[in-house]
């Protein structure tokens, strides 16, 4: 019975180591496995903290003085804010005048009010504008081809007339070589403008269209230049434009001429008080026509009549603002003169 108990109890102990060992497994594998929660943990921890200090900015160092002079944007110059658009009509044109002037050449043919206008190469249309607000009866029609300058004469001439003055200019962004309805009293191919054509035919034919869309008796009136001076390459004719800070010079350079056909080319810069310039700010390249060959095409083109007019001087030889026909004028250095012709 002894040795059966003890073979028993025998059998019995490696059960028990069994059991120990299986406890002590377990007690490890928590141990382990507290550890490595642990180690999440604090890894987590880390994470959120170097995801905390990259999202906090960092203070930029402070740049040199050589940077910070490097990086300072530079005042931008008078030339670099002017607007040519608006250089141009302050120095060149004059559309209170030319109205007037329109009115009286009009009226030394048939002693009454023109009503109706078109300007050929028109621009920033300012005649126009003064035409309608000079008369509530008056319209008139601006022909260009160029939309970016037809453009800034809507934003900037046409804004500044009233609702009713604005509905009486008609733009069109076309060929001045076109038949339009309706037609007008007055045409105007201002500033030298139809020099472009290069041929007579050229030219006649443009003299017919203008003469076409006038009403019967209608005037055609263009300005012309001449003169010894206006041949000398290089020569500068300089202006000054306004008074105070937003003065600037004006400069009208002949740069080419070729003797044997015509052609030219003209520049318009344009200098401020600081000192700086805007060249080239208007190039024209034409044909320079003499004042005998455009009075011989427009009787070509079917004209009835053609009148010159010139400024008057007084007896110090300045020029006085009056305009008066003439069949011979004084020779002068540079000159300029209006041409009308009747339909």
């Amino acid at each position: 019975m002894a040795k059966k108990r003890a073979k028993a109890d025998k059998q019995a102990k490696p059960s028990n180591q069994s059991q120990d060992a299986k406890i002590g497994k377990e007690k490890a594998a928590k141990a382990k496995a507290t550890k490595a929660e642990a180690a999440k943990d604090e890894a987590s921890k880390q994470a959120k903290e170097s995801k905390a200090a990259q999202s906090k900015p960092s203070k930029p160092s402070k740049p040199s003085k050589s940077e910070q002079a490097k990086s300072k944007p530079k005042p931008s110059t008078l030339a670099e804010r002017a607007d040519r658009f608006d250089c141009y009509q302050r120095a060149v044109q004059s559309p209170e005048h030319e109205v007037e002037f329109f009115e009286q050449a009009y009226r030394d043919v048939h002693r009454r009010k023109p009503l109706l206008l078109r300007e050929d190469f028109c621009g920033t249309f300012a005649v126009c504008c003064e035409w309608v607000k000079s008369d509530p009866r008056r319209k008139a029609v601006g022909v260009d081809l160029c939309g970016e300058t037809l453009q800034w004469g809507r934003e900037h001439n046409l804004a500044k007339l009233t609702e009713t003055q604005a509905k009486r200019v008609r733009l069109l962004e076309q060929d001045v070589r076109k038949r339009n309805q309706p037609h007008v009293d007055v045409l105007a191919a201002q500033n030298f403008s139809f020099w472009i054509f290069k041929t007579r035919p050229e030219v006649i034919d443009y003299f017919k269209i203008a003469r076409a869309n006038l009403n019967p008796g209608g005037i055609l009136v263009m300005d012309m230049m001449g003169g010894g001076e206006c041949y000398n390459v290089g020569n500068v004719d300089k202006r000054k434009i306004g008074k105070g800070k937003h003065s600037f010079r004006y400069d009208w350079e002949q740069g080419y001429f070729n003797p044997v056909n015509a052609d030219c080319s003209f520049y318009i810069h344009f200098k401020f008080k600081d000192g700086s310039k805007l060249r080239h700010a208007f190039e024209y390249h034409w044909r320079f026509w003499t004042l005998p060959e455009v009075l011989e095409m427009l009787r070509e083109a079917g004209f009835s009549e053609t009148h010159t007019y010139w400024e008057q001087e007084d007896a110090n030889g300045e020029d006085t603002g009056e305009w008066k026909r003439a069949t011979e004028n004084p020779s002068h250095p540079s000159w300029l003169c209006y041409v009308v012709a009747v339909k």
